[in-house]
C-alpha cells in the first residue's frame, strides 16, 4: 500500500511541472502597483511574489515562465 501511495505521490509532483509554460515577447507595460506586465502581443501577466524585476522595463525582450491554467508569472528574464 506504501508503495502504490508512494507512486501516486511521484506522479503527481511530475504532472505539476509539466502544466508549466513559457513565453517570448516585447514588454509594453510593467505596473509595479498592479503586479502585471504586459507583452505588446497584448498578453498581462500577473507577477508572482518574490520574482525579480530589475531592468525588466517598456522595449525589452523578456522570457516569462507562468503555471499553464494561470496568468501568474513565477519567473521573467531578459532575453539577449
Amino acid at each position: 500500500m506504501k508503495k502504490i501511495v508512494a507512486i501516486a505521490f511521484a506522479s503527481a509532483a511530475m504532472l505539476s511541472t509539466a502544466f508549466a509554460g513559457e513565453v517570448e515577447g516585447v514588454v509594453k507595460t510593467l505596473d509595479q502597483a498592479t503586479s502585471t506586465i504586459e507583452l505588446e502581443s497584448g498578453e498581462v501577466y500577473t507577477v508572482a511574489e518574490g520574482v525579480e524585476l530589475e531592468g525588466i522595463e517598456a522595449g525589452k525582450t523578456v522570457m516569462i515562465m507562468f503555471d499553464d491554467g494561470t496568468t501568474q508569472a513565477t519567473e521573467i528574464a531578459i532575453v539577449e
